[in-house]
């Protein structure tokens, strides 16, 4: 992957090494439990650790310190989308809102954000309520080393893919999704957070469309990179690698082939309206 010399954001804070309190909201209950996968952690625990209610948010960091090439390297990834992003939109006739990106963990596993206390155990996710997202750079080890998805273009995919929460939330997709789920049975209401995080996936793909048209940021192996990335985080990976066996109307991120499918889509069309999800599916 080719990053050295490109632009690097600087909505990037840096909280590592700093804590935090509170409780989690509810829509990183979701995320918490594929977590407990990832990791081997009870969901339960994960979220019984916390008190209090959606508490506000007092951390503040800085910029990350020069010279850290972990996060200089998560700054490019996320210059790259938000230079995407802004062409994209911009082309609609609408303007882009840049999301923040908050690095914690290195010695703290919580933070604050706004929907509640985050932790490391939660994996990388994205915070509608403050229009963030959260990453400890430990995940990377994780998904190299326990799930055998390594590259670069593997840990770029991982922030495209939040960032392609953010896009949903801000085309108004999350809020919709949320509505319609709390009306829905817990079964129905998976199958359409399948649906959204498949569609995150497809932005993704769009997402590494432009950047390697406007960048040339990819390299030889690095699309199979992002799709093994993709796959060892699907939900019947994860389930069958954490039970040994799989429970499909439990699933909430969607198949490995599924995930596969949907950021190949996006990334060969390079356009959003291929990533309609939930009309075909």
């Amino acid at each position: 992957m080719k990053w050295d010399g490109l632009r690097r954001s600087s909505n990037v804070e840096d909280r590592r090494g700093r804590g935090g309190a509170g409780k989690l909201g509810l829509g990183t209950i979701v995320v918490a439990v594929v977590a407990g996968w990832i990791f081997g952690v009870n969901p339960l625990t994960i979220l019984g650790l916390l008190d209090g209610a959606n508490a506000p948010i007092t951390q503040q960091g800085a910029a990350p310190p020069a010279g850290d090439r972990q996060a200089m390297f998560v700054s490019t990834v996320l210059a790259s989308t938000e230079d995407v992003w802004a062409k994209l939109f911009g082309a609609a006739g609408r303007q882009y809102a840049e999301p923040r990106l908050v690095l914690f963990g290195g010695g703290s596993n919580t933070t604050q954000t706004g929907c509640g206390l985050g932790q490391s155990a939660m994996g990388p996710f994205y915070c509608p309520a403050d229009q963030t997202v959260y990453i400890d750079l430990g995940f990377y080890d994780t998904l190299e080393k326990e799930l055998g998805a390594p590259g670069e273009f593997a840990r770029a995919y991982v922030i495209a893919h939040e960032v392609g929460h953010h896009v949903q939330n801000l085309l108004g997709v999350l809020p919709k999704v949320d509505q319609a789920r709390s009306r829905m049975s817990q079964t129905d209401a998976n199958r359409l957070s399948v649906l959204q995080e498949l569609q995150a996936d497809c932005l993704a793909g769009v997402w590494a469309h432009h950047a390697d048209s406007q960048y040339s940021m990819v390299e030889s192996g690095d699309i199979e990179s992002a799709l093994n990335a993709a796959s060892r985080i699907g939900d019947d990976y994860l389930q069958k690698r954490g039970q040994g066996y799989v429970v499909p109307e439990s699933f909430t991120h969607g198949t490995s082939a599924q995930r596969m499918q949907w950021f190949t889509t996006g990334y060969k069309s390079g356009k959003v309206e291929t990533c309609d999800t939930f009309g075909k599916m």
